[in-house]
Order: structure tokens, then C-alpha cells, then sequence
């Protein structure tokens, strides 16, 4: 993983926190926020690793032959992330889908992916609207990024409410409709 150097925890994405590493001689980097458990957290954690370890992913590069026109991204892995009410930071259940998709666009460099921030409509401003799904957008992108991905392959786009996953007036469809989604290119 590409690691940030940072002074402070403000400047690195919401989720992630400035911390002293040996990896890059005692300087500090942006880390995962649920990587500061503490060593025994992290050995009763792996005490526990065979009733609670989730299947490691392995992305394959695509194939770029003329019959495989059509970049689909890492298979079996979502596509849709979904955010908190009036909230841009990432939820930690969301993290691993984000690290598929970074090792998928690491493996091939040709894919571009592009990312589109949502809202629900109980925003009432439509300015505001489109600057949250902005954010949303742009801190997933932040994340690749740090996850090692070109820059260049990113795209985070904001459409607010004008496309809702799901018509309603409720908290069901609200929920559904607080999202960044993944599109392959």
C-alpha cells in the first residue's frame, strides 16, 4: 500500500489518521483509522481469525483482448457504497470493497474508473445537495489514491439527487440513495 506521509491527522481522509511508523523511518503516514488497534487487540483479534476472517481477494487483470471490450471491475465486489445521513466518511464495512477496487485499478492500469456521488432528498438545498455528493465522491477517491492507484484513472463526479436509486419520501429509500457508485471504463 502507497503511504501519505502527513504532519497531522487533518491531512489525511476522513477514516484515516496521522501515526508514527518504522515503515518509513520513524515518520508519520496516514493510516486506516481501524488499524490502530492496539498489539493486544490485534492478538485477541487473531485468536479469533478462524471464526471471523472474511475470504482474502485475489483480482485478476482484466483481459484486454479485442472480445473483452468492457471493464467491468473486480468481480464480486460492489459497486455501491453507502454513507450516513448529511455524511462524507467512509464506513469501515465499506473498506475492503475499496481495496478491491484499488488493487483491481493497480493491476490494470488502463481502467479508468469513474465516481458518482449521491444524495437523498431530504437535503433540501440543491447546492448543498451537490457538494455533499461531491465530497462523498472525492473522499473515496482520496482513499484510492492512498491505496496506491493512479490519479489519472479517477474520475469523481456529484449528480446530488437528480438520479435516485430508489423514488420514495421514506428512510428506506433515503438510505439507498446516500451512495457513491463504481463505474468501469
Amino acid at each position: 500500500m502507497k503511504s501519505v506521509e502527513c504532519e497531522s491527522s487533518s491531512d489525511c481522509p476522513q477514516g484515516f489518521s496521522c501515526r508514527s511508523t518504522t515503515e518509513t523511518g520513524g515518520g508519520t503516514v496516514c493510516k486506516y483509522s481501524s488499524d490502530q488497534n492496539s498489539a493486544s487487540e490485534k492478538k485477541a483479534s487473531s485468536s479469533n481469525a478462524d471464526q471471523t476472517q472474511q475470504p482474502k481477494l485475489i483480482i485478476e487483470p482484466f483481459n484486454s483482448s479485442p472480445s473483452k471490450n468492457l471493464v467491468t471491475g473486480p468481480e464480486n465486489v460492489e459497486k455501491i457504497i453507502y454513507f450516513d445521513r448529511d455524511s462524507y466518511t467512509i464506513k469501515p464495512e465499506f473498506q475492503l470493497n475499496i481495496e478491491a477496487h484499488a488493487q483491481f485499478l493497480r493491476a490494470n492500469n488502463l481502467a479508468k474508473l469513474s465516481l458518482e456521488g449521491h444524495t437523498a432528498k431530504d437535503i433540501t438545498s440543491l447546492e448543498y445537495s451537490l457538494s455533499l455528493g461531491q465530497k462523498r465522491a472525492d473522499a473515496v477517491r482520496q482513499i484510492l489514491s492512498i491505496l496506491g492507484v493512479n490519479p489519472s484513472q479517477i474520475e469523481a463526479v456529484s449528480f446530488g439527487q437528480e438520479k435516485p436509486a430508489e423514488q420514495g419520501v421514506d428512510e428506506s429509500a433515503f438510505t439507498k440513495n446516500r451512495r457513491v457508485e463504481f463505474f468501469y471504463r
